[in-house]
């Protein structure tokens, strides 16, 4: 027992420390940071080989020179602003049906066979396809955009709960049960936890539904009033401004990176937490 004892203390003494949080944000940055430089590297290649002429596809140095000189203007700094706030109450507003929906059609399985193919089916149309229907009933206005970003958005929620309930261990639900959780409680305190890392997946891929879908919805419902990114986009491509449109494009690109890298880093720490890591 001496023996194994002293070889189990052996052990933990050669694991490795655990990782500081700069070092492990590091880890999570680099990547994606690797990624942005080749995706540049290939831009410029393809703009050095004169498959399009500058005037169609500017390179990435004046790409950003003008992105810069745009960065300095108020009217840039108010779409940027208003596409964000379309954005948060559209995905704010899809999480919380999305999450009740798939809450309610998790643990009843009558309304399961009812509704489950159903969500899949809505979550599966193009954002692109709601929009005659958005405009019919709210016109051309922010109501509209709203729509379709919420049930771009709504339906993965929605999956996202109903995957990380179905994948609870029955044993969790069974103590739950025993140590006098029921209905709500059993919810609160135990279903919810537990499908937590799971749901994170489909808040992660509602966000990727939302932000396409209210890209779709800013070019298409151009207000006049209302500056976006969208709208910048659309203007771009009236008075053929390639760096502009492109200028613009890589905003979309480097917030929906932004997004993306905040929940990896929330994913992480949740799995940490929930001791699904090998740390």
């Amino acid at each position: 027992m001496d023996r194994e004892l002293a070889g189990l203390d052996a052990l933990e003494l050669a694991s490795p420390p655990p990782r500081s949080r700069a070092v492990r944000v590091w880890s999570a940055v680099w990547p994606a940071l690797g990624g942005a430089l080749i995706a540049l590297a290939a831009w410029q290649l393809v703009v050095l080989s004169g498959w399009r002429p500058d005037y169609l596809l500017p390179g990435p140095k004046v790409v950003f020179s003008r992105l810069l000189i745009d960065a300095g203007q108020p009217a840039f700094h108010e779409a940027v602003a208003i596409t964000l706030q379309r954005a948060l109450a559209g995905y704010g507003l899809a999480v919380a049906g999305g999450g009740l929906i798939g809450a309610v059609v998790a643990r009843n399985r009558p309304l399961r066979r009812a509704c489950g193919s159903l969500i899949t089916g809505v979550q599966s149309m193009p954002s692109i396809a709601w929009f005659p229907l958005a405009i019919l009933l709210f016109g051309l206005n922010e109501t509209a955009i709203i729509f379709v970003v919420l049930l771009g958005a709504a339906p993965a929620v929605a999956n996202g709960l109903i995957t990380g309930i179905d994948n609870i261990p029955p044993v969790l639900l069974r103590c739950g049960r025993v140590m006098g959780a029921r209905s709500i409680w059993l919810y609160r305190h135990v279903v919810l936890p537990a499908s937590l890392p799971a749901f994170l997946g489909g808040l992660k891929q509602g966000w990727a539904f939302a932000w396409r879908s209210l890209m779709a919805g800013e070019l298409l419902v151009v207000l006049g009033n209302r500056p976006s990114l969208g709208a910048r986009l659309q203007f771009a491509r009236e008075f053929s401004d390639a760096a502009g449109l492109l200028a613009a494009m890589v905003v979309i690109l480097i917030i929906g990176m932004l997004v993306d890298g905040l929940f990896g880093l929330v994913e992480r720490e949740v799995r940490s937490r929930w001791g699904l890591t090998g740390e």
